[in-house]
């Protein structure tokens, strides 16, 4: 009985280690996501929230590695999808104003072109699609220009968050020694 047992055990174990081998490997740039207000998830389940839900953001995270992030990898001039893999997506819960523009409730793809001084925020209609390499121009809800803030310290990951700004909110873009910051009237 102990052999038959034995037998089962070793045959199942290595179907396992078989499965787990096909699986994927875990993503370079992992997927995260920010929300406003910040962390309304855990004010949800704590019954704190102050304020209802107006935004949420869903992008990946490189990490700097030693490269140069601004001007190299990701090129001046050129449509960026804010982050890596998919393009990053913009959730609002009700009507928002950005750039003077009424954008309506609803998800959106964002996209930026990077500049030294400035970036050019792209908001789009497009959703679900990898990368920049289907960007739409004809799509765009919006085109906003946010000057760049230079910061002393190296951020490794790329983030993405939102901070309350008097009775805005902005979602602020940070990576190597940059930051952004795209007002998001509520």
């Amino acid at each position: 009985m102990k052999k038959i047992v034995c037998i089962v055990m070793a045959a199942l174990s290595g179907y396992f280690v078989m499965a787990q081998s096909e699986l994927p490997p875990v993503d370079k740039s992992p997927m995260d996501m920010s929300y406003y207000p910040i962390n309304y998830p855990v004010l949800k389940i704590q019954d704190k929230l102050a304020e209802p839900l107006a935004a949420r953001v869903v992008y990946s995270r490189p990490k700097k590695e030693g490269r140069t992030i601004f001007g190299g990898l990701v090129e001046y001039g050129k449509i960026w999808r804010l982050g890596a893999n998919e393009a990053t997506e913009i959730e609002f819960y009700r009507k928002v104003n950005i750039g003077g523009k009424k954008i309506a409730r609803g998800r959106y793809t964002l996209y930026a072109i990077v500049n030294e001084n400035s970036w050019t925020f792209i908001i789009n209609k497009e959703t679900d699609t990898w990368g920049a390499f289907k960007y739409n121009p004809d799509k765009d809800v919006v085109r906003v220009d946010i000057p760049v803030e230079k910061t002393n310290d190296a951020l490794e990951n790329f983030t993405m968050t939102f901070e309350k700004k008097d009775k805005s909110i902005n979602l602020v873009v940070a990576w190597e020694n940059v930051r952004v910051a795209l007002p998001v009237k509520l």
